[in-house]
């Protein structure tokens, strides 16, 4: 019988080769530092870590503090970069063995209280430097003052951020930042007197810039199936299915409506099927009225109205299908979650990192 629910599908056997595609492409020594912020891309961060963490990945890496915090309390022992602690994460990180990014002065300053009150000179961490994003980092004119602060304090990692890697067209800019960090690295490793490891390549810099991966690259999209380029499809395997099913199944009258405020009104006898998932599981309203579509059966069945926050209607007047037939939004073999996104102008991230934490996750090993 099919799955009578709306459930996410984390396929690990599609984790794995993502993974191991990847290592193909890095030196024997450079380690991986996998992404796991954002409930790893809309999956579930505890299994993916699991699974990473069984891999031997060298390190995880989550935006916010309470994400550590999790991975931590369900017995995750890898390393976990802070990607943007705040003033007030410290005791928390130091609680939860937490590898904080320091990225500022505030931060930094902040820091260096924190390892005097807990004392905890020497706290792992790590710097980050600001290459042309824009964002996060301290730039290279900090220098000066940063080696004053942080006294004889080393970094773990000094590390960087690619802002357009994945576009051929932003060649230039993608090696300017990569120019930038080496200097960057240089004055750094010259003012403390010795080497410090590095990392600076992403997911579309492991596949377009390998030959800077210096002591480890990290990789976010790309362990969940995208590489930002269509020749990575064969390789990588989306690791997120989105299946629901139909609800019911209502024969509209020419002149009659679908949805609130009559989103939809027919011009002929049409046949609309209700799916049990809306703008509350993560699927924007830009999807209604013909903009998104989903798969029945192997045919397509287009948006009819509004999207609403726990239902979504679709046309399934030329597809044959009953009440209770699965339907896939998006997966690893028909629909991508790209190609979803693209149906309203987005990218895959945002579809993913989206999707609601009450939609059922389903393991496949």
């Amino acid at each position: 019988m099919t799955n009578q629910q709306t459930q996410i599908e984390i396929n690990l056997p599609n984790l794995r080769n993502n993974l191991n595609f990847l290592r193909s492409k890095l030196n024997s020594k450079t380690m991986i530092m996998a992404v796991v912020k954002a409930f790893s891309y809309g999956s579930d961060s505890k299994i993916i870590s699991k699974e990473l963490e069984s891999q031997k990945i060298d390190y995880l890496a989550v935006a916010y503090v309470d994400e550590g915090i999790e991975l931590r309390e369900n017995g995750i022992n890898t390393p976990i970069l802070v990607l943007h602690p705040q003033l007030n994460d410290f005791d928390e990180i130091f609680k939860y063995k937490l590898e904080p990014s320091i990225y500022s002065f505030r931060i930094l300053k902040e820091f260096l209280i924190a390892i005097t009150r807990h004392s905890k000179k020497n706290y792992p961490f790590q710097l980050k430097f600001n290459t042309g994003l824009n964002r996060l980092g301290f730039n290279k004119a900090d220098i000066g003052d940063l080696i004053l602060l942080l006294k004889k304090l080393k970094p773990t990692f000094i590390f960087s951020h690619l802002g357009a890697s994945e576009d051929s067209d932003q060649a230039a800019f993608t090696t300017d930042q990569i120019n930038t960090f080496n200097e960057i690295s240089l004055v750094f490793e010259k003012e403390i007197g010795e080497t410090v490891k590095k990392h600076i390549l992403n997911t579309s810099g492991i596949l377009n810039f390998s030959n800077y991966q210096f002591d480890m690259v990290r990789t976010g999209i790309g362990l969940y199936g995208f590489g930002n380029d269509p020749k990575y499809v064969i390789s990588l395997k989306p690791v997120i299915n989105l299946k629901t099913v139909i609800s019911q199944i209502h024969n509209i009258e020419k002149g009659q409506s679908v949805g609130y405020n009559k989103g939809f009104t027919a011009n002929k006898l049409t046949r609309s099927a209700t799916l049990p998932i809306g703008h509350a599981d993560g699927i924007s309203r830009l999807y209604g009225n013909g903009n998104g579509k989903v798969m029945i059966n192997g045919s397509f069945a287009k948006v009819l109205g509004n999207v609403c926050m726990d239902m979504v209607m679709v046309d399934v007047t030329n597809i044959k299908c009953k009440e209770g037939d699965q339907v896939i939004l998006f997966d690893d073999t028909n629909f991508s979650a790209e190609e979803f996104a693209s149906t309203i102008g987005t990218i895959s991230y945002e579809v993913l990192t989206a999707l609601s934490s009450r939609i059922r996750r389903i393991v496949l090993s």
